[in-house]
């Protein structure tokens, strides 16, 4: 299996859409079931252990951060191809690592996993 969709493309649109903090243009990419973890979903939203169902779920979480972190600005550092998934390497407004591995089917993201230093 190789990567439906262009690795640099993708993580360029997605920079663009998480930096003008535009939920609904990253979440164009996902599909309606995909699921996000999260060790920071976990810490502002204790009772779902990190974990976001669906497109609605992971919208909810990523607003509430936003409101959170006004502020919020990512830097690319790197992206990395797999056969069906990319990791997108950044650091985040507060100078931390952050690497979100992307895991696709298709041209949708299915499931995504947020991962911090």
């Amino acid at each position: 299996m190789t990567l439906a969709v262009d690795p640099h493309g993708f993580s360029r649109d997605w920079f663009a859409a998480w930096n003008a903090h535009d939920i609904d243009a990253v979440l164009a990419h996902f599909h309606d079931n995909a699921v996000f973890t999260s060790a920071y979903g976990a810490e502002i939203a204790p009772e779902t252990g990190g974990v976001f169902r669906g497109k609605d779920a992971i919208r909810a979480y990523w607003a509430d951060a936003l409101t959170r972190n006004p502020d919020l600005h990512f830097e690319p550092i790197g992206t990395y191809v797999g056969a069906n998934a990319l990791v997108i390497n950044y650091r985040n407004h507060r100078g931390g690592l952050v690497n979100e591995v992307l895991i696709f089917d298709g041209d949708n993201v299915i499931e995504g996993h947020g991962t911090y230093l």
